[in-house]
């Protein structure tokens, strides 16, 4: 990938995205693909501090989050099973 080609990252009303096209080259090397959960990023995430780093084919992107607040009042909530 060339990633001032083929990489675009925006955050929009607090929702960053990733935008990533992989084009067909007639290199020959290994592909590996990593697949995990995506989550939306907590609110008063610092998207102005973000930071996106592509090194050795990994794409690394760095949002600082501020330690969330101790609430005295949370309670977990209990799962049933059927």
């Amino acid at each position: 990938m060339d990633p001032d080609k083929d990489i675009e990252i925006t955050v929009t009303n607090g929702i960053l995205t990733l935008h990533a096209e992989h084009r067909e080259t007639t290199e020959r090397r290994p592909v590996h693909f990593r697949y995990g959960p995506f989550e939306r990023l907590p609110v008063g995430a610092k998207y102005d501090a973000a930071a996106a780093e592509y090194r050795d084919g990994v794409l690394t992107i760095t949002v600082p989050i501020p330690a969330p607040e101790t609430n005295a009042d949370s309670t977990a909530i209990p799962l049933r099973h059927s």
